[in-house]
This record gives C-alpha cells, sequence and structure tokens, in this order.
C-alpha cells in the first residue's frame, strides 16, 4: 500500500533543485517550491504548520522571519559548509538543530582551489585566449609566466579545507604558512598571529575560512599592500572575505600581481573591471561542485534527516545552536 505524503515528516527544500527527489522511498515528503506556480510567499503559508525540517542552500538565507513562519520547524540542513546565511542565534533560541556539508567538499575544493593558483600563475586560461585570438603567429610566443614551485603559500583559515589546500602545495615544493583564529599545533607549518604579518611573508594568500562579522573583508587595503605588487590572491571561501572594490582598484593598479576567485561579494554579479585582465582567473562559485560530492551530499543530507527524526545524533552538527 502507498504511503499517503501528507503522513511523512514534511521537509521544504530552499534554493535549486537539489535533487533530493526520492523522499517517499526514504520515509521523507520534500516540499518544492519549484514546482508549485504559486508565489513563494503563499506557497510557504501554505505549507508552514507542516513543515518539520528545512534544507537550504547557501542562496537562500534562513533568516529570523523564515524561522518565525515555520512554526514546526525543527531542524535545518544547509549543503554548504559555511552557515553565515543560517540565523543561528534564532535557531537555537527556538531550539532548532542545525546540520552542514561537513567534510564533504573538502577534498574538491582544495583541488579547485590549487587549480586555479596554477592557471593564474601559468597562465594556462591567458594563453588559451591568446591562441583563439589568432595572437600566436602574428605577436609570437605568450609573454613568460611564473612557476608555483617553491612560491610562499599563506592560507587564511587551516580548517578541513585549508588543511587540504596546504597538502597539495606541499607536493609542489612550496613552503606553508597560515593564520588561524588559533594556533595548530599538529600541522607543520607556521603560524602567524596576524593576516598582515601572513600577507608580508608571502607570495599567495588562500582565503579558506569561513565567512563571520570577524572576518568580513578581512582581506582589506592593508593586506593587499603587505601582500605586494606580485602577490596573488586566491579565493575559495566566500566572497565578502575580501574587499572586492579594493581588489579591483589595486589589479587595475598593478599593486597586486593577478587573482584567482571563484566567489564574490554580491553573487552572481562579477565586477566586469575583472573580464579584461589576463591576470584574473574568475569561475562561477562551484568550486564544491563535483558529481561525486553531490552524490556524497544527498546521502549526508538524507542521514542527517533519518537521525533528526529518530532522535539520534546528527551526523555533521553545527555547533552552538541545540
Amino acid at each position: 500500500m502507498a504511503t499517503d505524503p501528507e503522513r511523512l515528516p514534511q521537509v521544504l527544500v530552499l534554493g535549486p533543485k537539489q535533487g533530493l527527489g526520492r523522499a517517499f522511498s526514504a520515509g521523507f515528503h520534500f516540499i518544492k517550491p519549484w514546482e508549485s506556480t504559486m508565489p513563494l510567499d503563499l506557497f510557504l503559508a501554505a505549507h508552514a504548520a507542516a513543515v518539520r525540517a528545512v534544507i537550504s542552500t547557501a542562496l537562500v538565507a534562513v533568516d529570523a522571519p523564515l524561522i518565525r513562519a515555520l512554526p514546526s520547524l525543527g531542524f535545518v540542513f544547509t549543503t554548504s559548509v559555511g552557515v553565515d546565511h543560517i540565523d543561528l542565534v534564532e535557531c537555537a533560541r527556538r531550539g532548532i538543530a542545525v546540520a552542514n556539508a561537513g567534510t564533504i567538499f573538502s577534498r574538491d575544493v582544495a583541488d579547485y582551489a590549487v587549480g586555479l593558483l596554477v592557471d593564474v600563475l601559468l597562465h594556462v586560461s591567458a594563453s588559451y585566449r591568446y591562441v583563439l585570438r589568432g595572437l600566436w603567429p602574428v605577436a609570437g610566443d605568450f609573454p613568460p609566466r611564473c612557476k608555483l614551485g617553491g612560491k610562499r603559500v599563506g592560507i587564511v583559515g587551516l580548517g578541513s579545507i585549508g588543511s587540504e589546500i596546504a597538502k597539495r602545495l606541499e607536493a609542489f615544493g612550496c613552503s606553508i604558512s597560515y593564520f588561524s583564529r588559533n594556533k595548530k599545533p599538529l600541522f607543520p607549518y607556521t603560524y602567524f598571529p596576524t593576516v598582515r604579518d601572513l600577507a608580508a611573508e608571502s607570495d599567495v594568500l588562500v582565503i579558506a575560512c569561513a565567512l563571520t562579522e570577524e572576518t568580513h573583508h578581512i582581506i582589506d587595503k592593508d593586506i593587499m599592500l603587505a601582500l605586494g605588487k606580485d602577490g596573488i590572491i586566491i579565493n575559495v571561501g566566500r566572497g565578502p572575505l575580501v574587499n572586492e572594490a579594493e581588489l579591483v582598484k589595486h589589479l587595475i593598479q598593478g599593486k597586486i600581481g593577478g587573482a584567482g576567485l571563484d566567489v564574490f561579494e554580491h553573487e552572481p554579479a562579477v565586477p566586469e573591471e575583472l573580464f579584461r585582465m589576463d591576470n584574473v582567473v574568475l569561475s562561477s562559485h562551484q568550486a564544491v561542485l563535483t558529481i561525486e560530492s553531490t552524490n556524497d551530499l544527498v546521502e549526508l543530507a538524507m542521514a542527517n534527516l533519518e537521525a533528526f527524526f529518530s532522535n539520534r545524533p546528527l551526523l555533521t552538527p553545527v555547533h552552538g545552536t541545540t
């Protein structure tokens, strides 16, 4: 006998379609706004009383108004590692449990960060465009590029992603230093107590920390000046970690050497000044998006839902809520 969807735990999915359509067989009913023609506010109002859990991407704010509109909400799962889009204070006040993607994406993001750095230094994309424009036979060889081996790389945020980046860059012969909230004695890298000190002793800054009130614009004008005119910035964290207006200005004025950016301050808007720069590599916030990690994420979301509704410990809890 088929299960009545209305009798199953109701899970609201917010953001782009996540491929979580197997709810019935898993014992849940996923409520998906994109399948309705109703305006979102009316759709949410129609389902608000029944919603017990929310699955959200980083593109949708799970803020206090949304949380208050869902009186039966007890659990939020975000498909991202970062939780800056979730009002954790309101969740804690309501006793709402929160879980995130954990370390699902760490290796993929680390691979992507290294790929951006290789591209910026070795001019892979720029050389490709040079060939496409027919400049090789006309203007001769593309200008010499910089090597990666031996570069001093400073990592801002030595968490699960930052440590994977460090591991990969060690294999290239880079020297690794880092800034983090606390010194990490288990890692053999040089610790700097401030980002400015780290920047002053680095050829490359890789940004891989969480976005919080404290880290907003952690990479500002002073950090860029400390990094210097040959320095490279790689950002695979969140766009607002970098003062984007200052970054654009420093790139235009030649006060830093280049950038590899997967995230931006006002996504999906990207400063058009960056489009014409051969020392800049841009991508559309896709460092986490591999087929394998997406499949793993679906399984992790399901496992966290099952844990929550069975009163078992969450697999990837966000501490500071319940």
